[in-house]
């Protein structure tokens, strides 16, 4: 039986903006950030088809087009692991750990996305058995590759969320195993462009401030196999800005931890720009919920958020 609730959040706060930290995925984010900022200066409206650009800037964006088409072909020529775009990203992204693809992850996304502000993606790994330890989405050809990163802990490899999507490409499924390599499916997800260069909807709003971090939730039954388990659907109002429109900088929820009634970890999930404006995800927990489970995260402006989901409801 569904129970859906709202739940507004607890002990939203300010902290000072925390530092970009090490790694690849900031730095590289703040680069093509810089790039897409370049070619976008002279464009009315963000991601709108047909918009004016300078005559200087038209060769070199038809250039950059062809491009970025010809690796689009090349991906759906291989499938897999060798289209060109995908030899830059994968070491920077995974490491140099070896990747195999694995036909058992299940990986569905509609094969064209009608709305590319959300489209829907999900990943089942329970096929591959106990020793996965976290799934990494992967998007090749949007200016900002890296989805999320999901670390199962005490949930089942499955999660379930909707992205922002720039122009059609290949869409990765990574999941690291115990052993350290990784196992991955991919797909082709078509789209007609512009989900990461759109400003968020939530400003049209004039309560969107003070609705930020309110938590909707789901808790229902997802036995199977044999195993009882509960699946939780949660959604977070937040405006997961990518920092590709002009004027608006980055300003998205990068982490989220769930916990049981014990304060044992069930979840964590590391988020990045492209997950869509009050992002929602779906998890399955392996055994079933104690009294209380706690969602706690912050975004990459320092606000944290807190809020309990239980089996009488969302407080």
């Amino acid at each position: 039986m569904m129970r859906v609730d709202l739940s507004r959040m607890h002990g939203w706060r300010r902290k000072p903006s925390p530092p970009w930290g090490e790694g690849w995925v900031r730095g590289e984010t703040s680069r093509m950030r810089d790039f897409f900022r370049l070619f976008s200066r002279n464009t009315p409206s963000p991601g709108a088809c047909g918009s004016p650009l300078s005559p200087g800037g038209r060769g070199l964006l038809a250039v950059i087009a062809f491009a970025l088409a010809a690796t689009a072909g090349a991906a759906q020529a291989a499938g897999g692991l060798e289209d060109v775009m995908w030899d830059v990203l994968k070491p920077r992204i995974l490491g140099d750990a070896p990747v195999t693809d694995d036909d058992r992850i299940i990986l569905l996304a509609p094969p064209d996305a009608e709305n590319p502000l959300a489209a829907p993606v999900f990943v089942d790994a329970s096929a591959l058995g106990p020793d996965v330890r976290e799934i990494v989405l992967i998007a090749d050809l949007n200016p900002l590759p890296f989805i999320l990163r999901f670390k199962p802990e005490a949930a089942r490899p499955v999660v379930g969320t909707r992205i922002k999507v720039q122009q059609s490409t290949p869409l990765r499924a990574a999941v690291k195993m115990a052993d350290g390599g990784w196992r991955m499916k991919t797909v082709i997800l078509e789209a007609v462009g512009g989900g990461c260069t759109q400003p968020a909807a939530a400003y049209a709003e004039a309560d969107w401030a003070q609705r930020l971090g309110e938590v909707a939730a789901a808790v229902f039954k997802a036995d199977r196999d044999g195993e009882a388990a509960t699946r939780l659907r949660f959604t977070v109002r937040h405006p997961m800005d990518t920092g590709l429109a002009p004027g608006i900088p980055p300003y998205f929820i990068d982490e989220m931890t769930l916990r049981d009634g014990n304060g044992g970890v069930l979840a964590r999930i590391e988020g990045g720009e492209p997950v869509a404006e009050n992002p929602v995800f779906t998890l399955e927990v392996k055994r079933g919920l104690s009294e209380k489970v706690t969602l706690s995260g912050r975004d990459n402006g320092g606000a944290e958020f807190t809020a309990v989901l239980n089996q009488g409801g969302a407080s």
